[in-house]
C-alpha cells in the first residue's frame, strides 16, 4: 500500500532535527512493524492550497497511491500586510479544497484531511523572517472549520489538530518542535493505520 502525504513545511518536518517530523516517524513506524505500507512525504515548505493542485496528480500517480493525505492550509491563513487582507478568501479556499478532492478521487477513494495546528501569536504577529506576513489563531481556526465542514459534506476522514499543540510545542511560534511532531504523530498514526486496514479488507 502506498500512502502519499501532501502538505507544507510542517508535513515536510521542518525544525525537527531529531526525528524528521511526524510523517517521517510514521514511515519509520510502519517499517518497524514490517507492514507492506510505504509512506511518501510530499510536503513542500511554503505550499498552500493555491500551489498544491498543480502537482498532486503526477506525484501521486507516479507512486501508485492507494491513499492520499492532505495536511495543508496553514499558509493559506496568512494575513498579508501590504494588501491589508487575508491571503485567500474563504470562498476561494473552499474552491481549492474542491480542486484537491476532485484530483485525488480520480486516483484513489481513500482520502484524508488533517486539520490545522495553532500558533503562538506572540511570535507570529508578524513572523520575524517575513514581516509582511502574520499568522493568527482566528484565521487558522476559521479555515480549519472550513476543512472540517468540507470533509463532513463529502464523507471524508478529518483528523483534528485543534488545541493539540501549546506554545511549548512550537519552535518559532509556527512550526512544531520535536515534542510537537510527536504529539501530532500520536493523534494521526492510529487513524492512518485504521484507514490502511480498511483499505486492505
Amino acid at each position: 500500500m502506498n500512502i502519499c502525504i501532501f502538505g507544507d513545511s510542517i508535513t515536510w518536518g521542518a525544525y525537527d532535527p531529531k526525528n524528521g517530523g511526524w510523517v517521517n516517524q510514521l514511515r519509520n513506524y510502519f517499517e518497524a512493524q514490517d507492514k507492506d505500507i510505504d509512506i511518501y512525504n510530499l510536503g513542500i515548505s511554503g505550499d498552500s492550497t493555491i500551489d498544491l493542485p498543480c502537482r498532486i496528480e503526477i506525484e501521486a500517480k507516479s507512486r501508485e497511491a492507494n491513499m492520499i493525505v492532505f495536511a495543508i492550509g496553514v499558509n493559506d491563513a496568512q494575513f498579508i500586510h501590504s494588501t491589508n487582507s487575508n491571503r485567500i478568501s474563504d470562498n476561494d479556499f473552499r474552491n481549492n479544497l474542491e480542486k484537491l478532492y476532485r484530483i485525488a478521487k480520480k486516483l484513489t477513494p481513500k482520502i484524508i484531511f488533517i486539520g490545522l495546528t495553532s500558533v503562538d501569536e506572540s511570535k507570529t504577529k508578524p513572523i520575524p523572517w517575513n514581516t509582511e506576513k502574520t499568522y493568527t489563531n482566528e484565521n487558522i481556526k476559521r479555515l480549519d472549520q472550513i476543512i472540517k465542514t468540507f470533509c463532513s459534506k463529502n464523507n471524508l476522514k478529518f483528523i483534528s489538530m485543534n488545541d493539540l499543540l501549546n506554545n511549548d510545542d512550537l519552535v518559532d511560534g509556527l512550526h512544531p518542535n520535536t515534542q510537537g511532531h510527536i504529539k501530532m504523530l500520536e493523534r494521526i498514526k492510529p487513524e492512518i493505520e485504521f484507514a490502511a486496514k480498511e483499505q486492505n479488507l
